[in-house]
């Protein structure tokens, strides 16, 4: 039976790129998206093409019970989730205070902080009676600094980073490793970057940038790192990091 790798928000950029590179070193990804199961399918067909293997599943990560019943079905059909990726992004937008409904604000922590809650409370506890397991978690700049407009976004990522804190002081010496990973900078993600700009913005933006200008983060990179840190030995954890391009200036800079 293979190790599991199970990602939350696998999409086209770090998420699907994380689960690929599980998947080259032995691993089963499962890959949850919340839609475009066109995409998914792709996800899936490319590792099982490079002789890897992966299960793709819709799953929106608000709704009650979702995600607790995702990784019970994984455990029971397809074997121990050795790794998470919790990888759902809660950027709801650039909004000010008055803009920003009690809806909006909440959906963000629910995504980012409550989504976070009710993996951890479904797998830890597998976690904890097989000894090890390791969580790797996708945070971004707002979660070290509030900036006008991001009162939802920064309320949640900042929530995000203090629970995988206190996850860590909980479970770490119980053998599950938890790793809060900032993306300090813009990745070069079609699904995520290329949404925001528009096609003709995010395709200006990656070649004056991005590509071999290494301007942009690149997933493929990101995913190295990642996989780096699930095989860390536990005598030397990395618990919390931050990610940029060389050019970008970092988040206590600007």
């Amino acid at each position: 039976m293979k190790p599991v790798c199970l990602v939350i928000g696998a999409g086209a950029g770090i998420g699907g790129t994380v689960g690929k590179r599980f998947a080259q070193e032995g691993y089963h990804s499962v890959l949850c998206r919340r839609t475009d199961e066109n995409g998914l399918n792709r996800l899936v067909a490319d590792i099982e093409r490079d002789g890897g293997s992966a299960s793709g599943f819709l799953l929106n990560a608000v709704k009650p019970d979702t995600l607790e019943e995702q990784v019970a079905a994984v455990e029971a059909d397809i074997g121990p989730i050795e790794v998470v990726v919790f990888n759902l992004g809660a950027q709801v937008g650039n909004r000010s205070l008055k803009e920003t409904t009690y809806k909006t604000f909440e959906m963000g922590w629910r995504m980012a902080t409550f989504g976070l809650f009710r993996v951890a409370s479904a797998v830890c506890p597998l976690m904890e009676e097989r000894g090890s397991g390791t969580i790797l978690v996708t945070s971004a700049t707002a979660a070290m600094r509030g900036n006008k407009g991001q009162h939802s976004h920064a309320a949640a990522m900042g929530g995000r980073r203090m629970l995988c804190q206190s996850l860590n002081a909980e479970f770490g010496p119980k053998g599950i490793h938890v790793a809060h990973i900032l993306i300090d900078g813009s990745v070069d993600a079609p699904d995520t970057l290329g949404k925001m700009l528009g096609p003709e913005r995010f395709k200006e933006l990656r070649e004056t940038r991005g590509m071999e200008h290494d301007g942009l983060i690149m997933p493929a990179k990101v995913a190295e790192t990642y996989f780096h840190i699930a095989q860390q030995h536990r005598s030397a954890w990395t618990h919390e990091l931050d990610l940029r391009a060389f050019t970008d200036l970092p988040w206590w800079n600007h």
